[in-house]
């Protein structure tokens, strides 16, 4: 199980990598029904079939690129519940001493709700709540095959102390921060906010008094929300808050990083204190490579890799250092 494990944590980033894609190239409804593409499991490619699916949905022609970038993600996505109704099938009924139970019955609700996600991604024609929490979700079930595969990895650790025991507690803050401006950052994907300032460091023009809050994270009433719905003022203070959040994360991330590095009287910790460094400054260039070259397609999907590549080094180091103490 445990082989199965792995190789859903790596099926789970390309899912998660693929949504991103797909959410970047405006594929997000490239096929208006669900869970087939316009009535059928396969895209539309013959002009017959074109021809039939226009009829159907004459308010969203078929674009054959788009429907397929869904349906790729749809394809992996569907793959990637199955492996984890087999993981939880091997884990309640044919249990090992030791082996997690609970663990894979919660993946197994979990990509559940998120299959129910993303129908209501396109059910909802892009309802940004819906899409922030299809990405959370996506990067829950991750987080989770993460711990899983964790629990199911015996490996020693020195004995722990008190100041590893306070670590433990900053590493657990540390990945709340990270969900949140995880969040943030799909709010303001969700909302087609991301070139909203095209400037460095904040944003350009007099953005102290276009602020706003409320309005930056309400839902208007729309029939659609593709392309997004809100003012510019309302998109422009979403993307500020996402970088003021990007700037509180990296601090604290570095500084745990440092202090862990410090302190740690463990190889092990000492290099996933060098990790988080890594990726979070891998990270931090991608965002702003994202600023400076406009969104291009490769660099924004990086960066949603790597968030999660980063959340998954959280993870690992807070499990670490509850485990030693």
């Amino acid at each position: 199980m445990k082989k199965l494990v792995l190789a859903s944590i790596l099926l789970a980033l390309v899912v998660i990598v693929l949504g991103a894609y797909t959410r970047l190239t405006d594929a997000g409804l490239g096929c208006p029904d669900w869970p087939g593409c316009y009535g059928k499991l396969g895209v539309p490619m013959t002009e017959l079939t074109i021809d039939a699916a226009n009829e159907a949905f004459p308010d969203r022609p078929v674009e054959v690129e788009k429907a397929w970038n869904e349906m790729i993600h749809r394809y992996f996505a569907s793959a990637l519940g199955l492996c984890i109704l087999i993981i939880a099938c091997i884990a309640a009924f044919k249990r090992k001493v030791g082996q997690p139970l609970r663990l894979p019955i919660l993946l197994l609700f979990l990509v559940c709700f998120q299959g129910a996600l993303g129908m209501w991604t396109v059910t909802l024609n892009l309802l940004p709540v819906v899409v922030m929490g299809h990405l959370l979700g996506g990067f829950t079930v991750i987080s989770c095959l993460f711990l899983l595969y964790l629990r199911m990895t015996p490996y020693q650790l020195p004995m722990g102390n008190s100041t590893m025991r306070d670590m433990a507690k900053f590493a657990l803050l540390g990945i709340i921060l990270l969900v949140v401006q995880i969040a943030l950052g799909g709010w303001t994907s969700a909302n087609y906010a991301s070139l909203a300032c095209t400037d460095l460091p904040i944003c350009q023009g007099d953005w102290q008094a276009r602020l706003e809050f409320v309005g930056a994270f309400s839902v208007p009433a729309a029939q659609s929300y593709e392309f997004g719905v809100h003012t510019y003022n309302e998109r422009m203070t979403m993307h500020i808050l996402h970088r003021f959040g990007a700037v509180i994360v990296t601090g604290y991330l570095l500084w745990l990083a440092i202090s862990l590095y410090r302190q740690a009287n463990s190889k092990m910790l000492r290099k996933l204190s060098i990790t988080i460094a890594a990726v979070l400054t891998a990270q931090v260039l991608l965002g702003i490579s994202n600023v400076v070259y406009s969104l291009p397609l490769i660099v924004a999907t990086l960066h949603n890799a790597v968030a999660a590549c980063l959340l998954l080094v959280m993870v690992m180091t807070t499990y670490t250092l509850y485990r030693r103490v």
